[in-house]
Parts: structure tokens; C-alpha cells; sequence
């Protein structure tokens, strides 16, 4: 696996485990309860955003490829001196086209990828202890039968999927495309785009799972 990737995913993951955790604090603290982090839904979490990053890195790339931010002019103006060309302007409709299509193709399947990746992974991993030790949580994922797909209902997952698709579109509205729009016109690498979108995505992770508290 390429390296921005490897990169991108270990900085999505850190910041996805933080999300958990804040999202377990925010839900002891309503409770007035001792916190003590459940690891597994830390775990579950994780895994998500493992297989999620790498194929989205890859879309975002695959935009910024087919309309570059600032593309090449047809006709390469002469140079008077020996200083490099300055960059080309940003393309207003490049960065359009973009922008719809993250937020509207891209949204809808990492929406779906979501719902039935997480929905799917409870199910087969059910019934799950609570686990507070990360040491014993890491044992009993590598255990046999830790998670077995045969007991997932996979009609029930892509029931529920297609329930909360347009809520968590609506409610992804609010925050998602601001980010496109900072990403696709100011900051110029997939890199940083994945950074920003990671690090918006632990205010996002939190909500998501306290709506599954």
C-alpha cells in the first residue's frame, strides 16, 4: 500500500479512536458515572475507518485528477527570465464539479458503507462483552467466534441502512460541505484534505455514536 496512504489511514485511525473515547466521556459525564472506556465499540469503530480511509483517499484523488484545482493552461505562457511560471488560477468549475460530487455521490456511499459496515459487524460480533481492559479487549478480538457473520441478518442491516440513510445525510449537510469547500479550493494536497476531513470527522464520529448510545 502506498505511503500517503498507509499515513492517512494511521492518522484517521488515531483520530477516530479519540472520537470514541470522547463520545464515552460525553456519555459518563450525562450519566454522572465513574468512565471506564468499553473497548470493543473503540475496536469496531477502528476497524471502520481502517477499510473505509484507503478507498476514500483514493477518490479523492481520483477528483482531483479528472479536475485539477489549477490546470495546466492549454497554451504555456513565454517566460521573460529565468523564474518559474506562477501557478494557474483556481478553476471555479473543476472545484463545482468536485464539490457536488463529494457531496452527493461520495456522501451517499460512505453513508451506506457506514451503516452497513457497523450495523453488520455488531451483529456478528453480538453478544459482545464490556470489555475495560485493552489487553483482554485485544484477546477477545483475536479469539475464535469473536465474530462470526453467520449470525448477521443481513436483510434486517440493509433495512435499517436504508431508515437512517437520509437522516444521517441531512445531518452530515451541516458540516460536510463546508469541508469540501475549504478542501477543494485552499488546501492543495489529497494528504491534507484527508487531515482536515479526519480531524472534522472526530466532531462527526462523536455525534454518530452517541446517537447509537
Amino acid at each position: 500500500m502506498p505511503a500517503p496512504i498507509v499515513a492517512a489511514t494511521t492518522q484517521s485511525a488515531a483520530l477516530g479512536v479519540l472520537s470514541c473515547i470522547l463520545a464515552q466521556w460525553i456519555t459518563a459525564y450525562r450519566q454522572e458515572a465513574s468512565l471506564w472506556i468499553d473497548w470493543i465499540p473503540v475496536f469496531q469503530f477502528l476497524l471502520f475507518i481502517i477499510i473505509s480511509t484507503p478507498p476514500n483517499f483514493l477518490w479523492q484523488e481520483f477528483l482531483e485528477a479528472t479536475f485539477p484545482a489549477h490546470p495546466e493552461p492549454a497554451v504555456h505562457p513565454k517566460k521573460t527570465d529565468d523564474k518559474p511560471a506562477p501557478p494557474s488560477a483556481l478553476s471555479k468549475r473543476n472545484t463545482a464539479i468536485k464539490f457536488l460530487l463529494d457531496n452527493t455521490l461520495g456522501a451517499a456511499v460512505n453513508t451506506l458503507l457506514f451503516s452497513t459496515f457497523t450495523r453488520s459487524l455488531r451483529m456478528a460480533s453480538s453478544p459482545a462483552p464490556r470489555i475495560t481492559n485493552v489487553t483482554k479487549a485485544v484477546s477477545y478480538w483475536v479469539s475464535p467466534n469473536a465474530v462470526d457473520f453467520s449470525r448477521v441478518d443481513f436483510d434486517l442491516v440493509w433495512a435499517e441502512a436504508k431508515e437512517e440513510f437520509l437522516p444521517l445525510i441531512f445531518a452530515g449537510y451541516k458540516l460536510w460541505p463546508m469541508i469540501s469547500l475549504i478542501n477543494f479550493s485552499l488546501v492543495k494536497s489529497v494528504q491534507g484534505r484527508n487531515l482536515l476531513g479526519a480531524l472534522a470527522g472526530v466532531g462527526w464520529g462523536v455525534y454518530i455514536l452517541l446517537l447509537e448510545v
